[in-house]
Parts: structure tokens; sequence; C-alpha cells
């Protein structure tokens, strides 16, 4: 039982990042990094979640519910900073628990984190899917074969990011500057024709009189719900918090930049500056949205209906610019474009990773003559080709935040742990306020969870249980780090 706890060295992790065969090439700087990271975070959540949560949660008053979330990320954002400056290493997450907390939490936060980029890169896939046929006018890009749906839209977007991340990250990253200019100009575009249809009268009442909902019972109420007893409220107060809660995920992305430090030129000092400076790119284009599209309707005409969710369109179309839901249209496509690449890259690392430390079989982990892990980007896509195609997936988004949130709350404790245990190591970035700063953002990581859903919660028990199975069966056997340990005891 003990093995399962055994750390692996920070300098260790260092070391193995030059093993031939599994060796990634570094040919980032900060201002990739920035690319990749705004480019995956804005996407699904700023073209459809505002206008639904500010309709149906918090009314005009949404924007301080992006404020309370980007809070919260940026409190995750610092700590995964230092982290990454002083561990430099694919991985993220898992890696920085590996260096901390030891080999079977690392191995769980590494199980985690491909839940939410694989599960998350396919419900993406589905919407890009979707807004395809919106903006070329087809009904629907589903294939029936007897009883099998195929998605084609979904399986062609999969395939054409997988390809571009087998050729190469530089490449990946390139492309991303092309489609990320197309969908911020889109935002922009946004904000500034928004701007000139807003009304006064619209921001009020700025929080609305809270409603009691007590349509979610039994395993489909939040949790805090279940352990409280008390029901969930729409407007108020705790409507706004309750919208931080769903806005938050609209955030989910940016921790990616730190999976590709391993591939950065100068880790130390660009993964701090383009972490940091995606968050805060992203926060401001979220609060600018945010506060045009509700000064453009009154919160009521917001509101999902039997017919569906509203959206950045429906504000503008009430407004009668129906040609700006065309433009809205191609930009949420490329913007969900680079989201599904970003999100399978970050699958891809992180499972590279594992795969290195022998958790995974190792020979996943071989690098091409283009120094990407080729096997790992073409295995990653089938399967998410395969749910995105032929499996519904509205029911697991959810699951995608619950293994986000859990990797963010063990970077932040970790900080903490590092800061005592190797107060010795070179930091390119420091989290001001320790334990202050950290200990907030567990806080705040635990109170997002605790809204998520009691079902949420028990089918990430059992994806968890399936993990622990097969760290049992195959990764504590075939542990690098422990095959290391064994070398170096006493015959």
């Amino acid at each position: 039982m003990a093995g399962r706890w055994r750390t692996k060295s920070i300098e260790q992790s260092i070391a193995d990042t030059d093993e031939p065969g599994t060796r990634l090439r570094r040919d980032l700087s900060w201002w990739h990094l920035c690319v990749f990271g705004v480019s995956v975070v804005i996407g699904a959540g700023i073209f459809t979640v505002t206008a639904s949560t500010a309709g149906d949660i918090t009314g005009p008053a949404i924007w301080i519910s992006f404020l309370i979330a980007a809070i919260t990320c940026g409190l995750a954002a610092l700590c995964y900073a230092e982290f990454a400056s002083m561990l430099p290493v694919a991985g993220s997450a898992y890696t920085f628990s590996y260096a901390t907390f030891g080999e079977f939490l690392a191995w769980t936060i590494g199980w985690n984190l491909v839940l939410e980029l694989a599960i998350g890169a396919a419900v993406v896939a589905k919407g890009w899917s979707s807004y395809l046929g919106t903006v070329f006018g087809f009904a629907s890009s589903t294939i029936t074969f007897g009883s099998l749906m195929l998605d084609w839209g979904a399986l062609l977007i999969v395939a054409l990011v997988a390809a571009l991340l087998a050729w190469g990250t530089k490449l990946s990253s390139q492309f991303s500057i092309v489609v990320t200019t197309v969908k911020v100009l889109v935002v922009l575009l946004v904000i500034v024709v928004g701007a000139f249809y807003i009304k006064a009268a619209n921001y009020s009442p700025f929080i609305p009189r809270p409603e009691s909902d007590q349509s979610g019972s039994g395993i489909n109420q939040s949790l805090l719900s279940l352990l409280t007893g008390a029901h969930s409220s729409h407007y108020g107060w705790y409507g706004v918090l309750a919208g931080a809660s769903i806005v938050f995920f609209a955030f989910i992305g940016f921790d990616i930049v730190a999976t590709m430090a391993e591939e950065t030129k100068n880790p130390q000092r660009d993964v701090p500056r383009g972490i940091l400076a995606t968050l805060g790119i992203v926060t401001v284009l979220y609060v600018a949205v945010s506060v045009v599209l509700s000064g453009m309707v009154p919160y009521t005409v917001l509101k999902s209906t039997a017919g569906g969710h509203a959206n950045l369109a429906t504000a503008f179309a009430a407004n009668g610019v129906h040609w700006a839901s065309g433009i809205i249209s191609i930009g949420a496509l490329a913007g969900l474009t680079t989201v599904v690449m970003v999100l399978l890259l970050g699958g891809c690392r992180v499972l590279f990773a594992m795969a290195r430390d022998g958790l995974l079989p190792r020979r996943l982990a071989k690098t091409g003559s283009r120094g990407t892990p080729v096997r790992i980007t073409v295995l990653v896509a089938v399967l998410v080709a395969l749910t995105a195609s032929a499996f519904p997936t509205d029911k697991l988004e959810e699951m995608v935040n619950v293994g986000t949130l859990f990797a963010f709350l063990l970077v932040s404790a970790g900080v903490m742990v590092l800061r005592r245990t190797r107060a010795d190591l070179p930091r390119g970035f420091r989290v001001p306020l320790v334990p202050l700063l950290p200990i907030a953002s567990v806080c705040a990581c635990v109170w997002l969870m605790v809204n998520l859903t009691v079902i949420t919660w028990i089918r990430f028990t059992v994806w968890m249980a399936a993990g622990i199975a097969i760290y049992l069966a195959y990764g504590r056997r075939h542990s690098v780090l422990a095959r290391r340990l064994e070398d170096k005891l006493p015959a």
C-alpha cells in the first residue's frame, strides 16, 4: 500500500523529458501558449452559456457571476503558474500531483483530466457539427446505419484537428492564431455593434427577485441541496452565486497551457505569462459581452423555452439585426474548431505523461520524427471521434467539470505542500500571500463542486472506480518509478 504514495522528485521529472524516443520539441513562446489558451477558452461558453444563464438564473447581474468565476479561476491560475515555472513537464496537474501527493493521487488526477479533456472534446465536436449545419444550410450531419447513428460532422472535425496535432504543435499553434483571430473579431463585433442597442431600462431590475426552483429533486438536485435540504434559487443573490457555478465552465481550458510547458522554449518565464495573459484576455471579453447582452434585451427574452436555449444571436434577432446571426454562427464554428483541437491536445499530453511514467503502456509515449506523440494522438482521436459520433454526450457534460475542479483543488493544495517540503527549488513565479490565496482557491473549488448534481457525483464515482481498477491491475506493477526504487534497494 505504501508504494502507492511514492513521489517522483522534481529533478527526476525534469530529467525524464530528455529521454530518447519520448522527447518533445521545444518550439513555443508565451505568445503561442496564450493563443492556445484563448482559443480553447473562447468557444461554446461565450456563444451560448452567457445568454441562457442570464435569462434563467442571474438576470442582468450575469457579469458579476463572470467576475466571481474569474476570481476562482484566477486563484487556481496563480497556483498553476508557480507549479509550471518550477516543473516544466507535460501532464499539468498530473505531474504536479506526482511530485507532491504521490503516484496514486497522481494517477487519480490524470484519470480525471482524461475525463475532462476527452469528453469535453467529444461534446464540443457535436456542437461544432450542429453549427456546421447552420452555416451551410443542411438539417443534420447524422447518418443512420440500422440502429447505429454516426455524426459525420463530429468525425470530420476530430480527424482534421488530430492530423494537425500529429503534424506538429507549432503548426497547430499557427492554425490556432488564424482561427482564434476570426472568433475574437466576431466577439469584438458583438460588443461594438451590440453597444448601440443597449437600453438602460433593460438593466432594471439588476438582480431580479428570487424565485424558488423545486424542479430538481433526488439525484437531479445539487449535492449542496441534498446535504442542506434547501431548494435552489433562480435570481436574487443566490442566483448570482449559482450562475457563477455555471459560467465558471466557460473558463475551463486555461489550465491546458500548463500541459504544454515541456514544449516551451523558456517555461520558467513563458508558462506563467501564458496562463495569466489567457485568463486576463478572456475575462475582459466575457464581462464585456455579458454587459452588452443584458443591455440589449430584457432578461426575460433570454429565458429558455421548450424550443431550446437562448444564445447571442437571440439578442440581435430581437433588435432586428438579423445579419449578425450568420456572422455569430461563423464565429461560433471557428471558435469550436480550436476548442476541439486544444482539448484534444491537452488529453494527448496528459496520457503521454502517464505512459512515459509506465502507468500506461510505455510504447504509447513514443514520439515521431516531428517530436509529437503520434500514437497517443491517434488513439485519443479515435476514442473522441467514436464518443462524439455515436453516443449522446449531453448527460456527461457536468462530469467534465468535476475532474477540472478536483485538479484545481489538488494543484492549489500542492503549492502549500511544496513550499514546506521543497523550499529550495527555484521558482520563476511565486504565488503571493501563501497560504491564504491557495486556501481561498481550495474553498472556491469545493463550493463549485458541491453545486454539481448528485447524479454527476454518482457517474464520477463509477469513472473513478474504473480508473482505480486499471491502476491496480496495470499501473502499479509497471510504474517506472517503482522499478527505479526497487533497483536502489540492497540485495
